[in-house]
Order: C-alpha cells, then sequence, then structure tokens
C-alpha cells in the first residue's frame, strides 16, 4: 500500500512540474517584426480606428446617392377626414358620399397603402465640404496607423536588445560565480594552511552570495523582459521565456544619419491632414448659411382589401430650402469649427517643434553614447589587466583578499557597463532613424 502511494506521489509531482516547467523559445529579429506586423494589439486598435473613420468617410456618399424608402401600411378609421381621404386615394368616392350625414359619420373605413419614396440630393454645399473632411480625417487615420507601425518596429527593436542585455548579464555573472567559487575554494584552502584569517574567507562569502544574488536578479530580468516581448507579440507568456538567436552586438558601427526633420514624416503628415480636416468642418459650418436643392418622389398604392393595388399614384417635385435664422446655432457652429480649426493649427505647429527639439536631444545623446561606449571599453580593459595583476600577487601572497575581491567586482561592473553603454548607442541610432524616418 505504500508502495502504491509512493508511486502516485511520484506521478503527481512529475505532472505539476511538467505543467510548471518553463519553456526556452529561440527567436529572431526577424520573426519578431512579422509577428509584430500580424498580432499586436497596438496595431489592431490603429487599424480600427482607420476603419472607423473610412465607415464615416463611406456615410458620406448620401451626398450623391438616393434615400430609397418602402412602406406598407393598414388602416380602420371612423375618421370623417381619414375615411373620406382614404376612399379618395382608392378612387372609389361616390355622389352619396357626399352626403354631410356620411362625411360627419362615415362608416367604419379600411385602407392599405403600399408607398414607395425616393430623395436625391441636388445641391448640397456644405454637405461637399464635410465629406472632404472625412476624407481628409480617413487619411490622417491611415497615416497615424502607419507611423504605430513604424514605431512598434522601434519598441520590438529595443525590447529585443534588452533581452539580449539580459542574456548578455547572466552570462557575465554566471563567469563571475564561476571565478568567485574559484577564489572561495583557494581562500578556503589558504585559511586551512594558516596563511589567511577566518574573516578572509567570510569576505568571499558574503562576495559569493552578492553575485548569486545579482545572478537570481538578472535572471528575473531575463523573464520579465521576456513578457513583455510577449505582450508586443499578443502571446500568452506562461509557461515561456525568450531567448534572442543573436546575441548582444558587442561594438558599436559608427554612421552618418539625416538629422534633419522631414516633413514626409507619417505623423507629421497626419497631424497636417487632421489640421486640414479641421480646416474642411470650419468651412463647411460656412456653407450651412447657403440654401439646399432636394428631389423627391413617390409611387402609392391603395386598395380597401389587404395586398390590393386597385389605386395608383405618383407624386414628383423638388424643394429649395434656407433657413435663414436658427436662434444663432448656425453661427456657433461655425465659431466653434474656426477655433477648433485654429486650435489644430497651433497644436501642429507645436508638434513640430517638439519633434524638432526631440531630433535635436536625439543627436547629442547618440554624440555621448559614443564617447560613453569608447570610455567604457576602456575601462572594462583596465579593469581586467588589474584583475589578472591582482590575481597573480595574490597567489604570491603580495595582495590583500579585499584588494582581489574590488577588483573582481571592478571587472564585473566596468564590462556590465561596457555592454550597457553598446546597448544604448544602438538603440539611440535606432531611435534617431525613427525621427528621421
Amino acid at each position: 500500500m505504500k508502495k502504491i502511494k509512493g508511486i502516485v506521489l511520484l506521478g503527481v509531482l512529475l505532472v505539476y512540474f511538467s505543467g510548471h516547467s518553463q519553456d526556452t523559445l529561440s527567436i529572431s529579429k526577424s520573426d519578431l517584426f512579422q509577428k509584430v506586423a500580424d498580432k499586436n494589439l497596438q496595431i489592431k486598435i490603429a487599424e480600427k480606428s482607420y476603419q472607423s473613420a473610412k465607415a464615416d468617410y463611406n456615410q458620406t456618399n448620401t451626398l450623391f446617392l438616393p434615400n430609397i424608402n418602402v412602406s406598407y401600411t393598414g388602416i380602420s378609421t371612423t375618421n370623417p377626414l381619414m375615411a373620406f381621404g382614404s376612399k379618395l386615394n382608392q378612387e372609389i368616392l361616390t355622389p352619396a358620399d357626399f352626403n354631410p350625414a356620411v362625411l360627419n359619420d362615415p362608416a367604419v373605413t379600411q385602407n392599405f397603402a403600399t408607398k414607395f419614396e425616393i430623395q436625391q440630393p441636388l445641391i448640397n454645399v456644405d454637405g461637399i465640404y464635410g465629406r472632404q473632411a472625412a476624407k481628409t480625417k480617413m487619411e490622417a487615420y491611415q497615416l497615424q496607423t502607419e507611423r504605430t507601425k513604424e514605431y512598434l518596429v522601434l519598441e520590438v527593436t529595443k525590447a529585443y536588445m534588452q533581452l539580449q542585455l539580459t542574456y548578455k548579464a547572466v552570462k557575465v555573472l554566471e563567469k563571475a560565480q564561476t571565478t568567485a567559487n574559484a577564489n572561495l575554494k583557494m581562500v578556503e584552502n589558504y585559511f586551512k594552511q594558516g596563511l589567511l584569517q577566518k574573516t578572509d574567507v567570510l569576505n568571499v562569502k558574503v562576495r559569493v552570495g552578492e553575485i548569486n544574488n545579482q545572478l537570481q536578479y538578472a535572471k528575473s530580468n531575463v523573464q520579465n523582459t521576456s513578457d513583455y516581448l510577449a505582450f508586443l507579440l499578443n502571446e500568452d507568456s506562461k509557461g515561456k521565456t525568450y531567448k534572442p538567436a543573436e546575441e548582444l552586438e558587442n561594438a558599436i558601427e559608427i554612421e552618418a544619419i539625416n538629422t534633419q526633420l522631414s516633413e514626409n514624416r507619417k505623423d507629421i503628415q497626419a497631424m497636417n491632414k487632421s489640421s486640414e480636416a479641421y480646416e474642411k468642418m470650419m468651412q463647411m459650418s460656412k456653407m450651412n448659411f447657403l440654401p439646399r436643392l432636394n428631389a423627391f418622389g413617390s409611387y402609392e398604392l391603395y386598395d380597401s382589401t389587404f395586398l390590393g393595388t386597385a389605386a395608383k399614384g405618383y407624386l414628383v417635385g423638388a424643394q429649395l430650402s434656407w433657413n435663414v435664422f436658427d436662434g444663432y446655432k448656425s453661427i456657433g457652429k461655425y465659431d466653434k469649427a474656426k477655433a477648433d480649426f485654429q486650435k489644430a493649427e497651433v497644436e501642429t505647429e507645436q508638434y513640430i517643434k517638439q519633434s524638432q527639439m526631440e531630433l535635436n536631444k536625439t543627436n547629442r545623446q547618440l554624440k555621448d553614447a559614443e564617447n560613453k561606449v569608447n570610455l567604457s571599453q576602456l575601462a572594462f580593459e583596465q579593469s581586467q589587466e588589474a584583475f589578472r595583476i591582482r590575481q597573480n600577487r595574490f597567489a604570491q601572497g603580495l595582495e590583500k583578499t579585499t584588494d582581489l575581491l574590488l577588483s573582481e567586482t571592478q571587472v564585473i561592473q566596468k564590462e556590465l557597463e561596457y555592454s550597457q553603454s553598446v546597448f544604448e548607442y544602438n538603440f539611440t541610432k535606432h531611435y534617431l532613424q525613427f525621427l528621421t524616418k
């Protein structure tokens, strides 16, 4: 019985750990770009906004296309006016129906009417400007969608580079862990031989513990970055860890980048289109003071029986309407549309100046990042050489344990700082290209 219970418990544990194991998936940058274009939620939201604006534009087709209605109505009435009109429409009036007694107190009269109505806009100047505004708004959303895709490419690039950086940090700290354990073993041997004190051993153990903590923190950063990458790809991150197929670049490549702000940048074009749409709305409000011309017509079938079509008739006509005064409603709409247009113009000007400022700032940051890479590379090389010398002198009993630990710490720190500086330079370069795209 105990053996059976043990087998069952073992099976449960195997199922539990298999269900909670982490799958490490290798992924390349090219795969990311394709997935983010197909799955990213922010892109889908932008595309739906464009589709909504396109639907608004399609609604303006009513400016040129007719409005057609079909209705079927059945009534039963003793109302004098309705009864007389129903018989008249049914073309069944007789001289007896003009008897005042019959007119004033008619019998129950039934009427079934089939009606086809058509309304055709002819001249609506304000509607033309409204259609132009809707089209411009649609184009602005389309440009904004394209800019969102460009931004997501940048964001995915950054997340992928951060993932590379976190794996680099893990690799550096694992190497440092190996070195620290070797130093601990060496110090413990020296302590057993009476060459070192107990405090030296404790100092090295503390250092080993610090590196273990840093390594665990770095591994947590790997999972955090992997989760964010899964979020960008709209994938479930549970039980999954991404691993970059390419390692973090260990050097930088200097290249000339155009630092002039382009007016063809998608977001700037979208802002200009938005201002243009507000201008069209203002013109539409202004044209609201002009008259409108519309045509209309109807074809009607009447009978006293259900689905009957005994009597027929049609009506055609045109209407010229002019809203001369509506209590300042139209004037208020025009003033509001004018203020919105002026506000959009100022916002566009502000956005362009802010974009130029960001471009200038990023350009300076790229130069600063280049200098930081050069300095951190030199510092890393110097720390490596210093650690090698101190390690050799320590083995000969010429260096203190604390000096060795300090030198080892500096090597790890400078290597991580160098990797961080390379990351910052390469991302700043990508960001600068995004700003000038």
